[in-house]
């Protein structure tokens, strides 16, 4: 068990027992990455801003209930991914600002969201360039079904293990390899065209296969082989 955890639960006791400050320490711990989140889901800030407080306001409700059965952001993050859901689904297809310009530079990189890297002092071009990834990952991102953009989230941005991924999503760790890959391939597919890349070949430029991590590439026949389980 991790120090973070240890002292995630010491703080999740002191909350339970009326603590505030230990409250207040794992909402600093954790908004930024549960923004990060939400914004991603829905693109839009005060939309995002809206979710992660409401979702500190569900977990300050409830917290007294928390068993501890899983770490406390995994349990965050489950509340974040419903919400962001509902919202989703009560605005309809509403339409929405260009990912790109949706978020503020300084906002982005707050909320570590930032999907383009950065190599120094770019030169207008390579500004150009940030800007037309960024704007086609979104678009190819949004265009994901809702179970897809969430786990591709939780898995490539916040960096949740699999077995975090199956707490947070309530499916067993098959279906999240499953619809893992499912949602790589998807977004391979919906980039291939702007990245110029053949079909088949991953975001590297490599076969799709070797865009995949170890423990995927293991279950990749199986992946292959069967449709995806919801």
């Amino acid at each position: 068990m991790g120090e973070t955890e240890l002292a995630d639960r010491d703080l999740v006791d002191r909350a339970k027992a009326g603590d505030r400050p230990a409250f207040t320490l794992l909402v600093q711990r954790y908004q930024k990455r549960a923004f990060a989140v939400a914004y991603g889901m829905l693109h839009n800030r005060d939309d995002a801003l809206d979710v992660v407080q409401d979702a500190f306001v569900k977990v300050h409700k409830h917290i007294g209930a928390f068993q501890g059965n899983a770490s406390f952001y995994t349990w965050l993050y489950r509340i974040v991914a419903n919400l962001c859901i509902d919202v989703r689904r009560r605005r309809g297809r509403r339409p929405e600002v260009a990912f790109e310009e949706a978020i503020k530079p300084d906002e982005t990189a707050a909320a570590g969201v930032d999907v383009a890297p950065h190599h120094g002092e770019a030169n207008p071009v390579d500004n150009l360039t940030r800007r037309e990834l960024r704007r086609e990952m979104g678009k190819a991102l949004d265009g994901l079904s809702e179970n897809h953009r969430l786990i591709l989230l939780l898995r490539e941005v916040e960096g949740l293990s699999y077995e975090d991924l199956a707490r947070v999503l309530k499916i067993s760790k098959g279906t999240v390899m499953s619809r893992l890959f499912h949602a790589r391939k998807n977004m391979q597919k919906a980039l291939r065209p702007y990245l110029g890349l053949k079909p088949g070949a991953g975001l590297s430029g490599a076969p799709a296969e070797a865009d995949q991590g170890e423990e995927e590439e293991r279950a990749l026949r199986s992946a292959e082989a069967q449709p995806e389980i919801q």
